[in-house]
């Protein structure tokens, strides 16, 4: 059931906001025994979809790495972790996904800023491309001026959440939950989202009355819920069995809130990128409101 994450890719845009992705980055490096690749990506200007390209002198190149090294260094003082910068000049997204291909991460660590209105809907994110494009799960966590408590140094996870929805990549994901569970020592919340447009069929189809047909239905998704935990997990975890109604997203969301949880734990499914703009995904939704990190996975995972 462990997990093996050997190689973690950290991304890092060098302001003080990202410092809060370097708790999670060091504490989760320090618990698998993984080497830490702290990365920042030089986006140069380019003109490049207007004409010919700006080309930059070597010697401006040189200073901006050399700074560049500087700041990592400055951010990664106090802490005693095994880590190695890894700079690279390029369009962000691009960068991260080929690093991530190269070095065979196991898992990248992005600080999110939720953008918000057109920019985000017209334009992207370096987080939303990520999200359609790595080859391995990506760990989003609020940067320091969104996050509802300060960043600490010592980062625990003692409540984590996995939203199900008896997909295989949500299967998936209850894998890496029940891996940093362990790791953590953790309480687990597992959580199935009754959303109405997917139950409204079978409610229609019920020949009892309505509420006792919706207590079977409840009875049995805890039941599917339950046997998806191994039963030997309940020897190191305490687990908590969640149904919710209404808007994945928004059920989601309000959970964290009121349990407190510490990480939110989602499988990724891919979508068209029409989707993606304009009608968005429950991770994407999830991401950007969050109280706490989320963990995407997609249906990858290197599992023992």
């Amino acid at each position: 059931m462990r997990i093996r994450i050997e190689n973690i890719l950290l991304t890092s845009d060098l302001s003080e906001s990202s410092k809060v992705a370097i708790a999670y980055g060091v504490a989760l490096a320090r618990e698998y025994g993984s080497k830490l690749f702290l990365c920042h990506v030089i986006d140069l200007p380019s003109t490049g979809i207007y004409g010919d390209a700006i080309s930059y002198p070597v010697g401006q190149q040189d200073r901006v790495v050399s700074y560049t090294h500087q700041h990592l260094n400055q951010l990664m003082a106090d802490w005693d972790a095994d880590w190695e910068p890894v700079i690279t000049i390029g369009h962000p997204p691009t960068e991260i996904v080929r690093l991530a291909k190269s070095k065979r991460i196991d898992l990248v660590i992005s600080a999110t800023h939720g953008r918000s209105g057109w920019k985000r809907f017209l334009l992207g994110s370096v987080t939303g491309r990520l999200m359609r494009a790595l080859p391995c799960p990506l760990l989003l966590v609020r940067s320091s001026d969104q996050a509802t408590k300060p960043p600490t140094r010592e980062i625990s996870l003692k409540r984590i959440l996995v939203g199900c929805d008896f997909s295989p990549d949500s299967g998936i994901a209850l894998q890496y939950g029940l891996s940093l569970a362990q790791e953590f020592q953790s309480e687990l919340h597992l959580a199935h989202v009754i959303a109405p447009p997917i139950y409204e069929d079978l409610t229609k189809r019920s020949t009892g009355p309505e509420r006792e047909y919706q207590e079977d239905l409840r009875v049995m998704l805890k039941e599917r819920l339950n046997e998806l935990v191994p039963e030997e997990a309940h020897n190191w975890c305490v687990l908590h069995i969640t149904l919710l109604a209404g808007q994945p997203y928004e059920e989601l969301v309000k959970y964290a809130v009121v349990h407190d949880i510490e990480l939110l734990v989602l499988g990724l499914r891919g979508q068209s990128l029409m989707e993606t703009l304009f009608v968005g995904s429950t991770a994407d939704r999830v991401a950007r409101e969050s109280p706490c990190p989320v963990l995407l996975i997609r249906p990858i995972a290197k599992i023992e």
